[in-house]
């Protein structure tokens, strides 16, 4: 394998079937990739109760100076019924200029653009005056409990420090240089549950509907709106995600009523502040009495998902700069600076050093004949290697 060509290690690294928890041999051909271009690796695995033991490497390449960490996963999701792919998931078959695999642009693409990009500077005798580290997860796409929180943990109590991440996630809507992801929304979840009184549909005045006091409650939380966005951020959004009464009886008034939510909130807010507004609206639809007249206020329960996501925003004006300055000089595009879309590992290593998002076109991500154009992995290894030069020779000057 040409640890220079992106093709080649990406095609290695998808024949790896790393489906979240397996690791799959993804960070075997990691290891075996980066130990000759002069990195020392360390794998580890993670452990926590009711989640799967995680396998994650850590490796670094130099031992001083300015500190750039690359950060991604080797997990994919799970592929579906393979009989629906024009090429086998994890076969990395090349046709008509695409590549197709499961994790080509989620994100097995990003990685193998990085280290080829890192191996063309080792060719061209062109290393970094500093430290060069990956830290690649194999719990992304799975509840993220066992990966990149614990290995920076990890990481960090053996005294490593960075001074800027990249992470390679695909953040390009449409074409590459179109997007860098600068910040991330927060998130917060819940379950909201209602209690009434269960009764035939016949009677209801010797019943209670829960399922009248989940709608009012669920109402409160759509409307109004959150907020209108902020500078640098879209409104914030809250979502009903599922609403149950496990009822299958037409005649029968449940007497439980749950429903789920997820907001997607901007830096108008924290964690804390928006789970607030949450109580406050779900406590004052509660004496509501628009769907349930006459009625006491509705008896409700929320529990909150464990661990909420929080907003965040880089301003590291030298990692933006380096890496818009590398796609522009690339691509000959001005990427924009967005903070839309999920959540991702980089809300974790924000904690540690400026963090920023780049990667390939994400339009297959997840999808059946997931594939990135062999173009595109040349194009992103170049933007790759010119943002490491500029941003080494930033962090020099």
């Amino acid at each position: 394998m040409n640890a220079t060509s992106p093709v080649d290690v990406l095609q290695a690294l998808i024949r790896c079937p790393s489906v979240t928890p397996a690791e799959g041999g993804a960070l075997s051909v990691l290891e075996d990739l980066l130990k000759p271009l002069g990195f020392a690796v360390d794998r580890m695995v993670e452990r926590d109760v009711d989640t799967p033991d995680i396998e994650n490497l850590y490796a670094r390449a130099g031992s001083d100076g300015p500190h750039l960490m690359f950060a991604g996963h080797s997990d994919v999701v799970p592929v579906g019924d393979e009989a629906d792919w024009s090429a086998g998931p994890f076969s990395g078959e090349v046709r008509d200029g695409m590549l197709f695999g499961r994790g080509a642009v989620d994100m097995k693409g990003g990685i193998a653009c990085f280290i080829a990009a890192y191996a063309r500077l080792v060719d061209a005798g062109k290393v970094p005056q500093g430290s060069v580290s990956l830290l690649i997860t194999g719990d992304e796409e799975g509840p993220a409990v066992n990966g990149t929180v614990k290995l920076l943990q990890w990481a960090a109590a053996r005294g490593e420090r960075w001074d800027a991440c990249l992470v390679g996630e695909p953040t390009n809507p449409d074409t590459l240089g179109d997007m860098i992801k600068i910040g991330r929304r927060g998130s917060v979840s819940g379950t909201v549950t209602v209690r009434g009184v269960q009764g035939h549909a016949a009677y209801p005045h010797l019943a209670d509907s829960p399922v009248r006091g989940a709608l009012s409650l669920a109402k409160s939380l759509m409307f109004p709106a959150f907020d209108e966005g902020t500078e640098n951020f879209q409104p914030s959004n809250l979502e009903v995600t599922s609403i149950d009464v496990g009822n299958a009886a037409t005649n029968v008034i449940p007497a439980t009523a749950r429903f789920k939510f997820n907001i997607r909130f901007n830096d108008h807010w924290d964690a804390e502040s928006v789970q607030a507004e949450i109580l406050r609206r779900l406590d004052a639809a509660a004496v509501d009495p628009e769907l349930r007249p006459g009625r006491a206020a509705i008896a409700y329960e929320i529990v909150w998902s464990e661990r909420p996501s929080h907003v965040f925003l880089t301003r590291s004006n030298s990692l933006i700069s380096s890496l818009s300055g590398a796609i522009e000089t690339v691509t000959g595009r001005t990427p924009k600076l967005s903070t839309t879309g999920g959540t991702s590992d980089a809300r974790f290593i924000k904690d540690y050093c400026p963090v920023v998002e780049f990667g390939l076109v994400g339009q297959t991500m997840h999808m059946v004949d997931e594939r990135v154009a062999v173009a595109d992995l040349e194009t992103l290894t170049v933007i790759y290697q010119t943002f490491i030069e500029q941003w080494f020779a930033h962090a020099h000057a």
